[in-house]
C-alpha cells in the first residue's frame, strides 16, 4: 500500500465527484481550503438524472463560481400543475422568473451538462485535485486527529490522511457505514419507470412540471431542453409501450420517431440518516437523506448541505474557530431535510391517493382544497423554510427574519453593478436599514465585521424595504447569507452576542484568514 502525504497534503478528502462533492470542493477552494476528491467512476455519468433546481440552489452555484456557466444551460420553468386522471388542471403553483435569491424560482437542466461544467471549474482551481477510478475502501479512525482514508485504483492500494472527510458518495455510502449511521424510514417506497425522450413533435407542454394525480397511473412530466422531455410513471404489472404511455402529451396524428435517451426503473424512497457526523467525518446529499422526486428537491437538498457545512469547516480549519461550530451542520440541516422529504411524500400521496379504502376520500379532499382561494399560492411557498433556532440562528418574539435568507438584488457600489453576494464575499456582515448609527458601527467593529447600509444598495432600496418589513433596524448575515440575528426596530443590540461569538472565536491557525472577496467595493459603500 502506498501512502499519500499527511493531512497537510489533503486537508479535506471528499468521497464522490457528483454535483454535491464537486460543489463542496469549489466552495472550500473559494475559502482557501485544499481538497482531494475521490471518485470511483473514471468520467461523468453520461445519462440524465436530476433535472430541476430552485433559485436558492442557483445562488449556491453562484457562490461556487459557476453561476454564469449554469445560466447558459438552464431553462426557466413556470412551476407545477396538479392534473386529474383526465389531465384537467386541479391546481397550479406558479414560479416567477425572478425569485428571492435573484434567479428564476425553478430552472430545468441536464445533469451531465451540469457535472461537466462543475468539473471544468474544479480543474481551474489549484486547491482541488480529482482522482477518477478511485474506489474508497475504508474511512477511519475519526474521533481524534487526522482521518485515514484508503482507496483502490489501477495502480493498487493507497491511503491518505485528512483533517476532515466529506461523504458525498450516495445512497450506498461507504462513509455512512463508517460513521455508524442507520436509516430512519419515513414511510414511502414505490417503484417507478423514468423515460428521457428526444423528439421534434409538438409536445403539449406548459413549460412547467405536470403531476398527474391518477391512482391507476400516476405520472410526472416536464420539458427539460429544447427537444428533450421527461416522463415518470408508477410501475404496474407488465410493460407498456413508451408511445402509449406518453400519447396524452403527443399530437394525435404524430407518427414520427421518438429517441429514447434513457429508460430506467427507480424505487423512490423517503429516508433520513440518524446521524450525519462522527468526529471530522460528515455525510452530505444522498448519503444523509433520500427523498421522492415529486417536488424536485433531491439534488437541491445535497447542495444545501454543502453550502451549510463548507463555510463552517473552513472557519474551523483556517481560522481556528471552535469545533462546536461543526455541530450546527446536522442540527440545522437535518430538520430542514426532514421537512423537504415530508413535503415530497405528501405530494406523492396526493398523486396516488394510496390504495386503501380512504383513497377516494383523500382525492376528493385534495380536489376541494385545490379550489380554495389563496391556498395554492400559500402552498407554493415554503419548499425551503427558515432554519430552526439554534446557536447560529437567534429567533425573537418580534421579527421573523432570523433563519431565513437575505434576498439577493442587484447592487451598485464603486460605480459597478453586481449581485449582492459578490459584493459581500465570504464575510459576516451587519446590514443596516439606514446609515448605521454609532452604536451599530461599534457593535459591528467589535464583532470584526462591517456595517453596510442597505439604503445605499439595490434597486429602489429593496434591501432596506426587506429589513423594514421584518421589523428590523439591522440584520447580522452569515457567510451563507442566512440571517443569524436582528436588531429589532428601536432596539439596541443583538441577542446573546457572547454565546454565538464564542463559537466563531478565531484562535491561532497556521493558515491566514481569507480576505473578503470584493474588499474594494465594500470600502466604497462603507466609507
Amino acid at each position: 500500500m502506498t501512502a499519500e502525504a499527511g493531512g497537510a497534503e489533503a486537508p479535506v478528502v471528499i468521497i464522490g465527484a457528483g454535483p454535491v462533492g464537486v460543489v463542496a470542493a469549489l466552495l472550500l477552494a473559494r475559502r482557501g481550503v485544499r481538497t482531494l476528491v475521490l471518485e470511483r467512476h473514471a468520467d461523468v455519468y453520461p445519462l440524465p438524472r436530476a433535472v430541476a433546481m430552485d433559485d436558492e440552489v442557483r445562488r449556491i452555484l453562484q457562490a461556487a463560481g459557476v453561476g454564469e456557466e449554469f445560466a447558459a444551460i438552464a431553462r426557466p420553468a413556470n412551476g407545477l400543475r396538479l392534473l386529474d386522471a383526465r389531465h384537467r388542471t386541479m391546481a397550479e403553483f406558479r414560479r416567477t422568473a425572478h425569485g428571492h435569491h435573484g434567479y428564476p424560482q425553478t430552472s430545468m437542466f441536464d445533469q451531465p451538462e451540469l457535472e461537466r461544467l462543475l468539473r471544468d471549474a474544479l480543474a481551474r482551481r489549484p486547491e482541488c485535485a480529482l482522482r477518477g477510478g478511485a474506489e474508497v475502501t475504508g474511512v477511519g479512525p475519526h474521533t481524534e486527529g487526522p482521518v485515514r482514508v484508503t482507496y483502490r485504483d489501477d495502480d493498487g492500494e493507497h491511503e491518505v490522511w485528512a483533517e476532515a472527510v466529506l461523504g458525498c458518495d450516495g445512497a450506498n455510502s461507504v462513509t455512512r457505514e463508517a460513521v455508524g449511521a442507520v436509516w430512519e424510514d419515513l414511510h414511502f417506497e414505490e417503484s417507478w419507470t423514468v423515460f428521457d425522450v428526444r423528439t421534434d413533435a409538438a409536445v403539449r407542454c406548459w413549460e412547467g412540471v405536470d403531476q398527474v394525480c391518477d391512482p391507476l397511473r400516476p405520472a410526472t412530466f416536464m420539458r427539460v431542453g429544447e427537444d428533450r422531455y421527461r416522463w415518470e410513471f408508477r410501475l404496474r404489472d407488465g410493460d407498456e409501450p413508451v408511445r402509449d404511455l406518453i400519447a396524452p402529451w403527443l399530437p394525435p396524428s404524430y407518427a414520427g420517431d421518438l429517441e429514447i435517451v434513457r429508460r430506467t426503473r427507480y424505487t423512490f424512497r423517503a429516508r433520513l440518516a440518524d446521524r450525519w457526523r462522527h468526529g471530522r467525518v460528515f455525510l452530505l446529499g444522498d448519503a444523509a437523506h433520500l427523498t421522492p422526486p415529486f417536488i424536485g428537491q433531491g439534488l437541491c437538498a445535497g447542495l444545501r448541505d454543502a453550502h451549510n457545512l463548507t463555510w463552517k469547516l473552513a472557519r474551523v480549519l483556517r481560522q481556528g474557530s471552535d469545533e462546536r461550530l461543526l455541530d450546527t451542520y446536522e442540527s440545522e440541516r437535518k430538520p430542514h431535510a426532514r421537512h423537504v422529504i415530508r413535503l415530497a411524500v405528501a405530494m406523492g400521496w396526493a398523486m396516488t391517493g394510496g390504495q386503501d379504502g380512504a383513497a377516494r376520500l383523500r382525492r376528493g379532499a385534495l380536489a376541494a382544497a385545490c379550489r380554495t382561494p389563496g391556498l395554492t399560492a400559500l402552498a407554493g411557498r415554503g419548499l425551503s423554510p427558515p432554519l430552526t433556532a439554534g446557536p447560529l440562528v437567534r429567533r425573537r418574539l418580534r421579527g421573523g427574519l432570523a433563519g431565513s435568507h437575505c434576498p439577493q438584488p442587484w447592487v451598485t457600489a464603486g460605480g459597478r453593478r453586481t449581485r449582492l453576494d459578490e459584493l459581500l464575499g465570504d464575510s459576516f456582515t451587519v446590514l443596516t436599514a439606514t446609515e448605521p448609527p454609532p452604536y451599530l458601527t461599534a457593535l459591528a467593529h467589535g464583532l470584526g465585521v462591517r456595517a453596510v447600509p442597505a439604503a445605499d444598495l439595490g434597486d429602489g432600496g429593496a434591501l432596506a424595504a426587506w429589513l423594514r418589513a421584518g421589523r428590523a433596524d439591522a440584520a447580522l448575515l452569515r457567510p451563507d447569507r442566512v440571517v443569524m440575528d436582528i436588531v429589532p426596530a428601536g432596539g439596541r443590540d443583538f441577542t446573546d452576542t457572547a454565546g454565538w461569538a464564542s463559537l466563531l472565536h478565531t484562535g491561532r491557525s497556521s493558515l491566514p484568514p481569507r480576505p473578503t472577496l470584493d474588499d474594494s467595493l465594500l470600502r466604497s459603500v462603507t466609507r
